[in-house]
């Protein structure tokens, strides 16, 4: 995947051509007028300008991603695409008489893709002769900025055609979400609704306006309620989307009488007014009746899973929990009761059989973040909690588990292929519950949590079949503890990789210690470890930290590729002779009769630019988690693997017990803290 064209270049027509080029992609934008083009790239110029205002972009970037771009009114120049994503208006027949065209210019390769939200991919794909290279790719507002992309396969598209549109949405730095080929597909079809309930809370005289935006915003965490939501994103798209979802699916989705009005008024909602205290419960509870309904009625007709729905809210809308997290939250007796309450109004409507069921149950749903799929003589198991960087948590690494149990039992499998969603491999673990235990003197808690994090991990270690980890974006702390109990670790320049652990007042727990210690030997583990340094994937193959580096578009081909030959073998480790002269003089540097030296801090004063800056970073962590994280490598060093490991478990308590832990631990995200040694 290299060239992509954009066929539209309106406000999201730039902005996937936008996001397309600053990752790297060469990408034509078609539209049928000059000045349509050049209005275009006027918006493209105008965002990038605004990335390098905010020192998101330097100029110069600005400028490679522009030149990056091909604006033209010539459909023929989208001839050699690999990819083709149309993005004009909604008119079923002009984006039919488009496929149609596109279908005749481009080459057998290119797969067509609409950006449609309303209407059947298959009934466009039926336009070309290529259904099996024709999909859905939903992109949402701002493209360049919402990370979410629906991918909506029709009844003949291939799998090929799936995996490249998956490969296109990591190139792009999307997080991807498989739907079926259904009427609103997933997001909008709970999402309008939601909308269109709040202008029938306020028709039915419930709540007025600000006590309406305010439950919103109160109970999904977002700043923008649905009527500012509306005035800002368009009310005549509310409400036409509601007309479509109501043609496919009935009444219950077509416009307030409210909504319709204000739409033909062409005004925006007043937004100014009191917040009635007293009504903010009810206005949530009807919201989140409807919410409840409709998500569970796209389970119940197979659109996609709890966990893709969960992660297009939290994703593309920004909701702080999606659906189901947000039933679990509430109490699945609760969640049932509101759906009772709302269908009331809609006697022909009942509440959806999947709902029932869990009522029935009385458990909360059972959201799978971590998926085991199987593509012949290859597993995949997948980590899906990007709005979270894929944190590890109690419920992640028991899925984890539970995947890598069921990949290890098929007999076919000779190789897993251990991979994330998102623009995280694994960001650590999750450190609000690390807070919480030190808080609540819950240490035993944390406790049994790192010491069944450890068993997993070691299960991994163990496990007979080949493991791959496949990492692009950060992985640190828990996700490189994670990455190292797989055979082999293949990276992307993208990934960047550290232990963080001692300047938040703590050590690694997870195994870093001890199978660091093993790849590269205990000098540079320790160097890694006390100063927290983040390293590229290139300078982790240098010194034997990872196996394989491969450019993003060109690691699933090569991962399946060697394993198919059988040449996919670890390569960790490094002779001395063979580092990088920077690397080979930190090992000496880093020899145990140094180690005291560098604790108490005699090279902070040191001549040498390299000793003075790897004691200053030193300087700033932990001590006490220094000098036990020393003493864990050095007695695990020793011992089998498996023995090492338990070592981090013997001085845990202890570390997460010391003021300077809470400190760090309470620190992330505001600010580097001050440790007291304490």
């Amino acid at each position: 995947m290299k060239k992509v064209g954009i066929i539209g270049a309106g406000n999201m027509g730039s902005g996937i051509v936008q996001k397309t080029a600053q990752e790297g992609l060469s990408v034509v934008m078609m539209d049928i007028k000059p000045e349509f083009v050049e209005k275009g790239l006027d918006n493209i110029r105008t965002t990038l300008k605004e990335a390098v205002e905010r020192k998101i972009l330097r100029p110069e970037q600005a400028d490679v991603v522009m030149s990056r771009i091909q604006g033209t009114t010539d459909l023929a120049a989208t001839k050699d695409c690999d990819l083709v994503i149309e993005a004009v208006f909604e008119d079923m027949e002009v984006k039919k008489d488009l496929f149609s065209r596109l279908d005749e210019i481009c080459e057998p390769k290119t797969i067509l893709a609409t950006n449609t939200s309303s209407f059947s991919v298959d009934e466009l794909a039926k336009a070309t002769g290529r259904a099996d290279r024709f999909v859905g790719l939903h992109f949402f507002y701002h493209p360049a900025k919402n990370r979410l992309l629906e991918i909506i396969p029709g009844p003949l598209t291939s799998p090929e055609t799936v995996a490249a549109c998956r490969q296109f949405s990591q190139l792009t730095g999307k997080t991807d979400i498989l739907v079926k080929d259904a009427p609103g597909f997933a997001v909008n079809r709970f999402f309008v609704p939601w909308l269109n309930e709040a202008t029938r809370i306020l028709e039915d005289g419930l709540a007025g306006i600000p006590t309406i935006d305010q439950a919103a915003m109160d109970e999904l965490g977002i700043g923008m309620g649905p009527f500012k939501l509306m005035n800002v994103t368009g009310i005549p798209i509310a409400h036409h989307s509601c007309e479509s979802l109501a043609d496919q699916l009935g009444p219950f989705y077509a416009p307030s009488a409210g909504l319709k009005a204000q739409f033909e008024s062409g005004e925006l909602w007043i937004l100014d007014g009191e917040v009635e205290q007293e009504s903010l419960e009810k206005v949530a509870d009807r919201l989140l009746g409807t919410v409840f309904y409709v998500a569970t009625s796209l389970l119940n007709e197979g659109v996609t899973d709890m966990c893709d729905i969960d992660l297009g809210a939290k994703v593309g809308l920004r909701w702080r929990k999606g659906p189901f997290e947000l039933m679990n939250r509430v109490g699945i007796h609760k969640a049932y009761k509101l759906v009772e309450e709302l269908l009331k109004a809609w006697p022909d409507l009942s509440v959806p059989d999947h709902l029932s069921s869990q009522y029935k149950k009385g458990e909360p749903w059972d959201i799978r973040y971590v998926k085991y799929s199987q593509d012949g003589d290859v597993g995949r198991v997948t980590i899906s909690r990007p709005d979270a960087m894929n944190a590890l948590n109690e419920t992640i690494v028991k899925q984890i588990e539970e995947a890598f149990i069921e990949a290890g039992s098929a007999p076919q499998t000779r190789a897993i292929i251990l991979d994330t969603a998102g623009k995280a491999f694994v960001a650590g673990a999750d450190i609000g519950f690390f807070v919480k235990c030190v808080k609540e003197d819950r240490l035993d808690d944390n406790y049994k949590f790192t010491s069944y994090g450890q068993d997993v991990l070691m299960r991994i270690d163990k496990i007979e079949k080949l493991v791959v980890a496949r990492m692009d974006g950060l992985a640190l702390g828990g996700g490189l503890e994670l990455a190292l109990s797989a055979d082999v670790i293949a990276a992307t320049p993208k990934a960047l990789m550290g232990f963080p652990e001692t300047g938040i007042g703590i050590y690694p727990g997870l195994g870093g210690t001890q199978r660091t210690s093993r790849y590269v030997g205990k000098e540079l583990a320790k160097y890694l470890i006390f100063t927290g340094r983040l390293i590229s994937a290139e300078v982790a193959l240098s010194i034997g930290l990872v196996d394989y580096v491969f450019a993003p578009e060109e690691i699933e081909p090569r991962i399946l590729t060697l394993i198919a030959d059988g040449k996919l073998v670890p390569k960790k480790g490094k002779d001395p002779d063979e580092l990088p002269e920077e690397w080979r003089k930190i090992k000496g540097l880093f020899s145990d009769e140094n180690i005291d030296a560098w604790l108490n801090g005699k090279y902070l004063e040191s001549a040498d630019p390299l000793e003075a800056k790897t004691a200053k970073m030193i300087a700033g962590k932990a001590p006490i988690a220094l000098r036990l994280v020393n003493e864990i490598i050095d007695t695990g060093y020793e011992m089998p693997l498996e023995e090492g490991v338990k070592q981090e478990l013997v001085h845990l308590n202890e570390v997460f017990a010391t003021a300077d832990a809470l400190t760090g631990l309470t620190s992330v995200g505001k600010g580097r803290p001050a440790f007291e040694g304490r």
